[in-house]
Parts: C-alpha cells; structure tokens; sequence
C-alpha cells in the first residue's frame, strides 16, 4: 500500500478486519484498485487537506517544546519545529520521545544520529547543548529532510549519507539509534560509542550484544528504550604493566 500511495494512508483495525484508507487522485486510485478487491471510494470535503492536521500535537521531552510549524511555538522555550513529511520521526513517536528523554539526562559532549529520518532527535540533541551533533542515514531522502529541519530550526547540522553498520562512523562520546532492533545490535557490536542511546523496539524486547551494560531503562506507551554503557576492553586500554621477583 505504501508504494501505491507514498504520501501515506492510515489503518483502520476492526474486529475481524483491516481498513487501509488513503486520499487519492484519479491516478492513485487506478493503482489501487488494480492491487486490491474490494475498494470503495468515499467523496471528501474541501477541508481534507488540512485536517491532517489535527493529528500532529506538539509534545514537550526533555524540558523541550517539539511541534510543527504551524502551532505557535511558546515562548522563552527551547523549540524544535518538524513537519511531518517524507522521513520518520515528528518528535511526538514514543521512541522518539524516550531518545529525547534520555539524551536529556546524559553528560554531553559529541553526539551522532545514527539512521536520523527526519532529524528531530539531532536537533533535539543540539537544542540541549550535545556538540557537535552529526546526523547519518542510508535514505537520501531522509538526508535531505534531516537539512531542512536543520535549516528550518536555524541550526547547523552535519548531514551525511551513510549505512551505520558498513561505513566508517565520526568519532563520538553518544550514538543515539532509534532503528530496529536488529540494526542496534549490529550497530552496538561496532562499539562506536562509549555511550549509546537505542529505541525502535517494544517493550519486553532489548538488545543483546557483548561489552555493553544497561545502565537506563525507559518505557513509553508499549516501546522501549535503553542507556547502554561500554564496558572497558583491556585489549584497548595498552599494556598491562607488573613486576617480577625472583623467589628466594
């Protein structure tokens, strides 16, 4: 359905049934109906396109005010204003919130986003004083929204191409990966970090990986998220010095 209708549809559960319900033109609703049964089309008023809207709230995480950019921002606040659009991440997600969320409580020093969508937990992070923060996502379009939130915001962010697992990482005191599970495992067996920061999964499940220790635990609303804490690996910390007598 999503290739069908990339602007986005929404899913509507029933008993013993599954609506998916987009705002389509001619075109798309062609593709529709050649992909599925049992498609009807319900006429909408003039205001559909705005009302949207109604469903994109801004949240305060982390002693910050995150909303799009039609809300008016407080103020004497520290803001951060994301639409939401092409790339995940509105600021108002659990995960994302409880990234937020923990990031607030950490010392801060050089951050990096690791799989950034649409930049609203790197701008987070500048907002509450990580530098420097760089942001990375395989996704061009999501590197892309990630600049425009930068832009919009009125900040400077390091934007980059990369895949977090595969190609070379900036140095960095706190990786923060609101990804899958999977790609957080893998990621946290790089050891990019002493400290790093993961959501994208739900509640009863966490990353499992050698060298790192739970230091933080927090759940929102079904998802998980975690503190994670390198442990020291002697292999990296130089050579073990000692004496030796000669017994008597």
């Amino acid at each position: 359905m999503l290739e069908l209708a990339p602007d986005g549809f929404e899913e509507i559960d029933g008993s013993d049934w599954l609506e998916l319900a987009a705002y389509a033109d001619g075109a798309c609703e062609e593709r529709i109906r050649a992909a599925f049964t049992g498609v009807s089309v319900t006429p909408v008023d003039e205001s559909w396109a705005d009302r949207w809207r109604e469903f994109h709230r801004p949240v305060r995480v982390g002693g910050l005010w995150i909303g799009p950019s039609w809300e008016q921002a407080p103020s004497g606040e520290d803001v951060v204003v994301v639409d939401p659009g092409r790339a995940f991440g509105t600021g108002a997600h659990q995960s994302t919130r409880a990234c937020i969320e923990l990031l607030a409580e950490l010392e801060r020093g050089a951050l990096l986003d690791a799989g950034c969508g649409s930049g609203v937990v790197a701008v987070a992070a500048l907002r509450l004083g990580f530098q420097p923060v760089v942001a990375v996502d395989l996704d061009p379009v999501a590197v892309e929204v990630a600049r425009e939130t930068a832009t919009r915001n009125g900040v400077h962010l390091d934007v980059r191409e990369a895949d977090v697992l595969r190609d070379a990482l900036p140095p960095a005191d706190v990786v923060v990966a609101n990804i899958d599970l999977g790609a957080v495992e893998a990621l946290l067996a790089r050891r990019p970090a002493r400290t790093l920061v993961s959501s994208g999964y739900l509640v009863g499940r966490r990353p499992c990986a050698n060298g790192w220790n739970v230091v933080r635990h927090l759940e929102l609303e079904g998802w998980a998220a975690h503190v994670h804490a390198a442990v020291p690996d002697p292999a990296r910390s130089g050579p073990r010095l000692g004496t030796r007598r000669n017994a008597h």
